[in-house]
């Protein structure tokens, strides 16, 4: 940021520091099964897919050498541990003192805009805000019309509630794509809600820096939400390093909750808005970069910023 001045930005940046980390395990045998032979899967030719399954097999019996569900213990010390998913991040603003400092800094905030680093096209829309204040709710996600390569979930009505369902919460894959809207996690916060959810309020977040017992206290309020939310259990191929510029690749399994899934609570009021393709299409990876350049997302974003 100071290499690039801030972007000409002149107002406050705050940063938050992480309080929550997740310790990898060695996986489960049933779920490495679910992984490679449940889940869709390209289909080898006879030869490659031979290969395959005896790595996979091979694999299984490196897990169950380990002990299925102990700590992951070998490797790089950083690579043990995992980020436990995006539903920490604003629980982290009120346990860390940043909502506490932004709220001193700035005695009218009401409202925050929160969204994914690679959800370039999002910025503070009046529009949205104003319908998010009108709506009375405590959360507004953003969400847009789903297109085949989106992936992660979307809108959907369970049990006659709405809300939002996570890709990993569907019994199939494809059942994704029964889904009409994407989630794209964009979401508008009305703070004293929030807060009255989690059974704090800007006072005790303010004052908590300096009184224990108020720490313990936010503590204690985003643990009891905390146990509501589902935790997903997901598979990831870390690189182990060895020797002379060996490396290997095992998989683990980590936990992982999010924010999303907020909208299940049904004591919690949740509105839904549907916005452009342009702004709530997500950059993931180089290889999008084609389709984000010329399907218009680029010059959307060139007329929203001033270069």
């Amino acid at each position: 940021l100071e290499s690039f001045n801030y972007f000409d930005y002149e107002g406050e940046v705050y940063l938050s520091p992480s309080k929550s980390i997740g310790h990898r395990v060695y996986p489960m045998e049933r779920d490495l099964r679910f992984y490679w032979e449940e889940q869709l899967q390209q289909k080898m030719d006879d030869n490659v897919q031979k290969i395959q399954d005896d790595l996979h097999r091979a694999l299984t019996e490196w897990a169950k050498s380990k002990g299925e569900g102990e700590d992951y213990s070998e490797n790089k010390h950083i690579l043990r541990f995992n980020p436990p998913g995006h539903w920490y991040e604003i629980p982290n603003l009120m346990k860390n003192g940043v909502l506490a400092g932004m709220l001193r800094d700035n005695e009218n905030l009401k409202y925050l805009l929160c969204h994914n680093i690679d959800t370039l096209g999002a910025y503070v829309e009046p529009a949205l805000l104003g319908m998010h204040i009108a709506g009375g709710s405590c959360l507004t996600f953003e969400v847009t019309p789903r297109r085949i390569e989106d992936a992660g979930g979307g809108l959907a009505k369970i049990d006659g509630h709405i809300r939002l369902i996570e890709g990993l919460a569907m019994p199939r894959e494809e059942d994704e794509y029964g889904l009409s809207y994407y989630n794209t996690l964009t979401n508008w916060v009305t703070i004293d809600s929030l807060l009255d959810f989690f059974g704090l309020d800007r006072r005790l977040i303010m004052e908590a820096q300096e009184n224990m017992e108020k720490q313990n206290k936010i503590i204690d309020s985003i643990r009891s939400i905390e146990k509501r939310i589902p935790a997903y259990v997901t598979i990831k191929n870390v690189k182990h390093v060895w020797g002379s510029g060996q490396e290997d690749v095992y998989p683990v399994a980590q936990f992982e909750k999010l924010w999303g899934d907020m909208t299940a609570l049904k004591d919690l009021k949740a509105g839904y808005v549907a916005v452009s393709r342009y702004r709530g299409q997500q950059l993931k990876e180089p290889s999008m970069l084609d389709i984000w350049a010329n399907d218009g997302s680029f010059d959307y974003l060139k007329s929203k910023v001033s270069l």
